[in-house]
């Protein structure tokens, strides 16, 4: 009933919002880039194709990042999209504090971004907005190269990495 709660005040909790946004399947992308003192890089499920003309993304990354201080500088980065077996990428590039390229094949785009070996798709990109989202930021990026192969995605669904054939059907 109007009145009975603050229209500012939600009447769920974090956990809450985790658990039910957690139920649409998304994605699973590794960010790089390249600052003085090499490549650097972080998972992230928040990326979207933003406009067909001109060609551009966005995605959404977590203030508490240790990685995007190293990036954004730059003002230029590279989006790859993770295959369905390159959960343990996933894994690593979400993980703070450790060499997250030791092992890691790579190729530099032309502007110098890390392309990983073996993703499905990456996109690189000249960053052209960097917008508050809450605990987030967002960013919007021009693509300037691209390129894709044969893989099946690496999805994330409710707290998971899953193939495509795993995601449940009911």
């Amino acid at each position: 009933m109007p009145g009975d709660v603050d229209e500012g005040t939600p009447r769920f909790g974090p956990a809450r919002f985790r658990d039910v946004a957690g139920r649409f399947p998304s994605g699973v992308t590794v960010i790089t880039g390249v600052d003085e003192t090499g490549p650097v890089g972080f998972t992230c499920q928040s990326f979207h194709a933003l406009s067909l003309d001109p060609p551009m993304v966005v995605f959404a990354v977590a203030r508490t990042s240790t990685s995007w201080p190293r990036i954004r500088p730059s003002g230029r980065c590279c989006v790859n999209v993770l295959a369905e077996d390159q959960e343990q990428v996933a894994r690593t590039f979400a993980t703070s504090g450790i060499d997250k390229f030791a092992g890691q094949g790579w190729r530099a785009a032309d502007d110098g971004s890390p392309v990983l070996d073996g993703v499905l798709a990456w996109f690189s990109c000249r960053i052209t907005g960097i917008h508050p989202g809450g605990d987030h930021e967002v960013v919007t990026a021009d693509v300037a190269e691209l390129g894709a192969d044969e893989h099946d995605p690496l999805v994330f669904h409710r707290g998971r990495y899953l193939g495509l054939r795993a995601l449940p059907t009911a």
